[in-house]
């Protein structure tokens, strides 16, 4: 495995103030194991249990541990043939320095950007997501997006869109809509996110509260008809907060 991941943890962990004992006991492995990942000295990244249990011990809530163990797993080829893509992409012209300008005038000549479709993710009950393990970046579909270049001064290379379907989130999404989703957003109290759950990799779309000092998330539906539903931290394989949305007319 590249040491990628491993520089991630490592300076994910001192951030923290955590020794590798320290951690290690939170996340029930040995020092010896943590130390080889932190060097690059594994073969292959951890399993998602743990991976769920070191990213509650950091209190990460960005879900980049697991996204770069995904990373890590993606065959080299893939990666090259991404990496060339992202290289080749022209640089946009404009980018917005905050999320609300997301949804500023089309007039003041932004360019679109090209996000990949996974599929659907549901405003309602939990419902199996099917992107098939994609790595970021990759998919079988696109959409582009109008105005869209990206968080904060610069492009947005792992966002993806997703099709809402079901009425939870109503009336701010309705069915149909297209939401772009960014891994380098912020997610706050608050932010309507992409949820993607363990065991079974479901996924659904809901307005995320952080409670009991981040051990608990509430995912809570905008349609009062439908109930909130609070899950533990390690329950939640990733977090992706909506950034644009395209609505049917």
């Amino acid at each position: 495995m590249d040491t990628s991941f491993g520089s991630l943890l490592r300076r994910l962990r001192r951030g923290r103030e955590l020794t590798l004992n320290g951690l290690a006991d939170r996340v029930d492995v040995t020092p010896g194991y943590l130390s080889m990942i932190e060097n690059g000295r594994v073969n292959n990244p951890p399993s998602m249990k743990v991976l769920v249990r070191l990213e509650a011990a950091l209190a990460v809530h960005d879900s980049s541990l697991c996204k770069a163990a995904q990373w890590a797993r993606t065959p080299q080829a893939i990666r090259e043939q991404l990496q060339r893509a992202q290289q080749a992409s022209a640089p946009q012209p404009h980018c917005p320095q905050d999320l609300e300008s997301f949804r500023g005038d089309l007039r003041g000549g932004f360019r679109g950007a090209s996000v990949p479709l996974i599929n659907k993710v549901a405003a309602g009950y939990p419902a199996g997501f099917t992107d098939m393990d994609y790595p970021a970046r990759a998919s079988d579909d696109a959409v582009v997006v109008p105005g869209y270049t990206g968080l904060h001064g610069g492009n947005d290379p792992d966002a993806f869109a997703a099709t809402v379907c079901g009425d939870s989130m109503t009336p701010d999404y309705r069915a149909g809509d297209i939401v772009v989703f960014s891994p380098l957003a912020d997610v706050v109290d608050g932010s309507d996110c992409f949820a993607r759950l363990e065991p079974d990799h479901e996924s659904t779309f809901k307005r995320v509260f952080f409670e009991d000092e981040g051990s608990r998330i509430r995912l809570e539906p905008l349609n009062l008809d439908y109930p909130t539903r609070t899950v533990d931290r390690e329950a939640v394989a990733g977090l992706f907060r909506a950034v644009w949305r395209m609505s049917r007319l």
